[in-house]
């Protein structure tokens, strides 16, 4: 098949098996989040040793990153995606079979940072102009759904069965990875490019400065960096949260609490596809900075349901925040580096600040740090980079 499928509807085989191929992925990825940290406190690890967990898995794509972008411009979206998921399925069976979970979890964010350039760029060959922001919509929706459910069945799974739910883990990657057999083999975006070490590496870094120097895409960049290093931080916040301010210690209440951001975030992206597109797409930068106000207010909180409330607000000012970003980035990219690359460069943008984040989180919970205090000056600190990044881009 080649490029005819480009601009074809967004319900089209190929996007049903791309969105179908990334749900059951990302349930995977979240369930097995939650089990390994419920092996890691079967195992007795230190709490500061949690966020860690998260860090060596955005490590592979900080170390990846020069690498999995041209490796999605150069084959075929859908068989990348395929090999990807297939390194999830090892890392997840490893972890089974008893290998350190660290060094599992780390196979696992080896096979998310070579799928995330794929999955994300294909969007870009499967549609093209406003349907974009639709189908980053519904890949949005997709992941958020996958997440909502994935944490949760891992919270349970874990507190029943810990072999069991990583069990699971493992079914949902080899599922994924027949669903991307049903994805177009369409044609390789950039082929023929040098696969020497320093070619690669150089023509990353010139595709990050491309991106970098653009005002669109670097603001792009700056958004969904800080909006994604927040998100990882706040899921480990909250793990930490629960026993603080509700005084229950179970695997499965935070997981609940990841669903409501999840829900929202589905309601979020929804609206922005309705609601932005390309050209007004600085009306997402309000939901940005209420973002961080909604966090700060969360952090103080000592009862579930005004909990459940705020996290539903997060995410669905987080889903309308993000997906405009998203797709002016794959579209502005598609046309100057290859949708592939532009997603790398993103990908070494938001797990460097992960990295950042997770870094600064593990420090302050191991310095004994009030939950509380880290929750409150996290999301007022959020809320100020966001509302700076709005004024700078008004001066554009």
């Amino acid at each position: 098949m080649n490029n005819a499928v480009h601009g074809s509807s967004i319900w089209s085989r190929g996007m049903i098996a791309v969105i179908a191929a990334q749900f059951l992925s990302a349930f995977g990825d979240n369930a097995l989040l939650f089990v390994t940290l419920a092996v890691l406190k079967a195992q007795f690890y230190p709490d500061w040793s949690q966020p860690v967990l998260q860090m060596v898995f955005v490590g592979a794509y900080i170390l990846f990153a020069p690498f999995v972008g041209q490796i999605a411009d150069s084959f075929a979206k859908g068989r990348v995606m395929m090999f990807a998921n297939t390194l999830k399925l090892l890392g997840a069976a490893s972890i089974c079979i008893g290998v350190n979970p660290f060094i599992g979890y780390t196979l696992v964010g080896i096979g998310a940072a070579a799928y995330s350039p794929a999955k994300y760029g294909i969007l870009g060959e499967l549609t093209s102009g406003d349907k974009l922001v639709k189908a980053n919509g519904l890949m949005e929706s997709s992941t958020i759904a996958a997440i909502l459910l994935g944490s949760v069945a891992g919270g349970i799974l874990a507190d029943l069965n810990l072999l069991l739910a990583l069990g699971l883990c493992a079914v949902m990657y080899a599922a994924a990875v027949v669903a991307n057999l049903f994805i177009p083999t369409l044609v390789a975006a950039r082929p023929g490019q040098s696969w020497r070490f320093g070619p690669m590496t150089r023509s990353f870094f010139c595709a990050s400065l491309t991106l970098w120097r653009n005002d669109e895409t670097r603001f792009s960049l700056m958004g969904t960096s800080l909006f994604w290093g927040a998100g990882v931080t706040l899921r480990f916040l909250l793990v930490l949260w629960v026993p603080h301010a509700l005084g229950i210690t179970d695997n499965a209440t935070p997981t609940y609490l990841n669903a409501m951001v999840a829900i929202g975030i589905v309601i979020g992206a929804g609206a922005a596809a309705k609601l932005v597109t390309l050209e007004n797409v600085a009306r997402c930068m309000p939901a940005g900075v209420l973002i961080g106000v909604a966090v700060a207010i969360f952090a103080v909180q000592q009862a579930l349901l005004p909990a459940y409330a705020l996290l539903i607000l997060i995410g669905v000012l987080g889903g309308f925040f993000v997906v405009p970003l998203n797709a002016l980035l794959q579209e502005r990219g598609k046309h100057t580096v290859g949708a592939g690359n532009a997603i790398a460069v993103q990908n070494l943008g938001e797990n460097t600040a992960m990295l950042l984040m997770l870094g600064l989180y593990s420090l302050a919970v191991k310095a004994g740090a009030p939950v509380v205090g880290i929750g409150v000056g996290f999301g007022v600190l959020f809320a100020l980079a966001i509302g700076v990044l709005w004024l700078w881009r008004g001066k554009q």
